[in-house]
């Protein structure tokens, strides 16, 4: 008897769940991602309807891809594309590697925690919008398998990390037996037929269909079509199969069986396979349809590593910094190819100086890393210097052309890629395998091709991160470097960049010690993501600082800082709120100028947004006033003040987005402000993502700052 921790009884569970999900639904394809513990990745973990090949480019999607899985998670809600082109325009990139009539939900797998995301993929012939029924059977299913997974946990037995494993599709059917008179009806038939399971495997044959084919029934049961009929080894024709088993939809083509005879092929698929019609052609074939001569013999790409290709090149266009090729490369690349090692090396003063690595211990990188460019000493040399790719499946082959390499990796075989810019190279990319790894003729061609492509997005990365450097020194320049210390008042602040883009933003925050009593506390936020934005928020920030500090009151600071913008006529406009803080008197007086409400922790954690009155933008109005609000000043009091990038996001009620801010404030323990930040922060931006800069400022009254 099985015992409840058995790893085997709740990853049973929860495949069940996923296949039960797929069939109630009417989905041709499911899958169940799961979140990575550091919540920035989702790994494929099953898959129903498909084979492994198929998802190859999914196996791991991280949280802040423009990919229905990530949106679900990242969002918390589901997604719906109803038609491929509803895909083309939120998804291009998916769109790309998935050229099918398809519809698609993705669904948040969630209940205590976040666990990952549902997918399911149906054929373009269901209805291209969702019924409430429909919404509610996914949402529940998602429910259901958070449950599973869940007791997984508490059992000692998490199903993380065990997959993806590729579910059966006749789990809870009887299997078919063949039958002879379902045989004796095939070979009556004119032409030949054949059965393919998802796999794209010969599982029947008729004798008509082997003479088509022109091969041995005996041989070619079991096998891959374009593996075992070279005459079908073209991405065209794979592609055709892979349609099939996506859209459920019938596919035909025609093919030439050399050396010039015309077949028809017609495939019609199901959820448990495609049965295949082969006939002799009427006529011959259009002209786009026939092979081209070549003078090359390697065969074609596969179709699954071409569609690889695409995906992973518009990823490589997406990405922003130097780290980010690395771990696109390590997280798409690696597996793509089976590869356990990766190694970034750029040229810098005739030595190859690593950039980014993955899979390699430090010691060993630290003894790669500042290698000479010696074309007769390393592989890496000779490719650099020469923009030859180099390919070594075990350490023999190594050693017999580079007998001074240092073997110091433990690694079996790699893969030396050169990193061409303008027909120059420039660094070299090496894929390493812990075991001896044969390169077809096919791996090198794709993987030279990615080569390149890797190359452009590297000095991409390396410009914008020469960029994203300057830009933000300027801007952290221009922030406080420490906030002053005021007796009665504890004060904390955080400052975050977004997290992509080139550019800088304006958001600013300040601390000012007004007398022995007193203090004022700025938040501001200058329209746009540039260096003229950075300069307008310093010049803001010097007029505040020089009104507050004469004694002016808040409403009097905004109005003739607003002056000094229309005066400068920057073309920019900025949003600003002031709070000065009487701590003796205890009063607190706030003026804004459409800057968003601050939140109040009131004593006893209740938080709700200050109702303030809001004046117009800094350098609109040149008249505009100012209102102002004032309220007690209570001991334990908590303010904070922060700026739109904290509670923006697409498709999410500001108002939503306030009200959960607040009740994360509620929660906080308020030892540490520092702390409190820290959980807002992972609380509101749990993927540690944010599409515009941050700034928070949280200040607390009645209490005598730590030193």
């Amino acid at each position: 008897m099985t015992s409840t921790g058995d790893p085997a009884v709740d990853i049973g569970a929860v495949d069940a769940a996923l296949t039960e999900t797929v069939r109630r639904t009417g989905a041709a394809i499911g899958a169940l991602y799961l979140l990575s513990p550091d919540e920035q990745v989702l790994h494929l973990e099953a898959l129903y309807g498909a084979p492994a090949e198929f998802a190859a480019p999914w196996t791991r999607v991280p949280v802040a891809a423009p990919a229905p899985v990530a949106d679900a998670i990242r969002q918390d809600r589901l997604v719906w594309v109803g038609t491929h082109e509803e895909m083309a325009g939120s998804y291009p990139r998916t769109a790309v590697a998935l050229p099918y009539p398809l519809a698609l939900a993705a669904a948040p797998v969630t209940g205590i925690r976040r666990w990952g995301s549902l997918l399911l993929l149906w054929p373009a012939t269901r209805p291209p919008r969702m019924t409430r029924r429909e919404r509610s059977h996914i949402t529940s299913a998602c429910r259901n398998l958070a449950r599973l997974l869940e007791e997984a946990a508490e059992a000692g037995s998490p199903v993380h990390g065990r997959g993806p494993r590729i579910l059966p599709v006749t789990a809870g059917r009887p299997v078919a037996t063949p039958a002879l008179a379902a045989a004796d009806f095939a070979e009556r038939l004119p032409g030949g037929s054949c059965s393919l399971d998802l796999e794209g495997r010969i599982t029947f044959l008729s004798s008509g269909a082997a003479e088509l084919l022109g091969g041995d029934a005996g041989q070619l049961l079991g096998t891959l079509p374009w593996q075992s009929l070279p005459w079908l080894d073209d991405p065209s024709y794979e592609d055709r199969y892979r349609a099939a088993v996506i859209s459920r939809e019938p596919v035909a083509f025609t093919a030439c069986r050399p050396p010039d005879r015309w077949l028809d092929f017609h495939l019609f698929p199901d959820a448990s396979g495609i049965s295949v019609r082969i006939l002799p052609s009427d006529e011959e074939a259009p002209a786009s349809l026939r092979p081209t001569p070549s003078l090359h013999t390697a065969s074609p790409a596969r179709a699954g590593q071409l569609y690889q290709l695409v995906h992973l090149a518009a990823a490589l266009t997406e990405v922003v910094g130097v780290q980010d090729v690395v771990d696109l490369i390590a997280d798409q690349i690696m597996p793509a190819f089976g590869a356990q090692g990766l190694v970034l090396s750029a040229a810098d003063a005739g030595r190859l100086r690593i950039t980014g690595h993955r899979g390699y211990p430090s010691r060993v990188v630290e003894r790669l890393d500042g290698l000479p460019l010696d074309t007769s000493f390393t592989p890496a040399g000779r490719t650099l210097t020469t923009g030859t790719p180099s390919f070594f499946s075990d350490p023999e082959e190594m050693r017999r052309i580079y007998p001074e390499a240092p073997m110091i990796s433990g690694k079996q075989a790699w893969a030396f890629l050169p990193l061409i810019i303008s027909g120059r190279p420039v660094g070299c990319c090496v894929l390493s395998y812990d075991h001896p790894h044969a390169f077809t003729a096919e791996e090198r061609a794709v993987l030279t091709s990615l080569a390149g492509l890797v190359a452009q997005a590297l000095d991409r990365a390396r410009l914008y991160d020469t960029k994203h450097q300057l830009a933000h020194g300027l801007q952290q320049s221009l922030l406080p470097h420490n906030l002053p210390r005021v007796e009665g008042l504890r004060v904390a602040a955080r400052y975050l960049p977004a997290t992509r883009g080139m550019d800088i933003g304006g958001d600013f925050y300040d601390l000012l010690v007004l007398g022995d009593t007193a203090a004022a506390a700025v938040i501001g936020d200058v329209q746009g993501h540039n260096v003229a934005a950075a300069a307008l928020m310093g010049q803001v920030r010097t007029g505040v600082h020089a009104h507050a500090t004469l004694g002016t009151a808040p409403d009097q600071v905004l109005f003739r800082t607003n002056r000094l913008l229309i005066d400068l006529d920057p073309g920019l406009f900025t949003s600003c709120l002031y709070a000065h803080l009487d701590l003796a008197g205890g009063r607190l007086c706030v003026a804004t100028a459409g800057h968003p409400p601050p939140l109040l922790r009131l004593p006893g954690r209740r938080t709700v947004p200050l109702d303030v009155s809001p004046g117009p933008l800094l350098g609109v109005d040149p008249d505009a006033t100012y209102p102002l609000t004032e309220i007690p000043l209570t001991p334990g009091l908590m303010l904070a003040l922060y700026t739109d990038g904290l509670v923006e996001s697409p498709g999410v009620d500001l108002d939503d987005s306030v009200e959960r801010l607040a009740r994360c404030l509620d929660r906080a323990d308020d030892r540490d402000l520092d702390l409190v930040i820290d959980t807002l922060l992972k609380e509101v931006r749990p993927t540690g993502q944010n599409a515009d800069d941050i700034a928070l400022l949280l200040l607390q009254a009645g209490a005598h700052q730590s030193r």
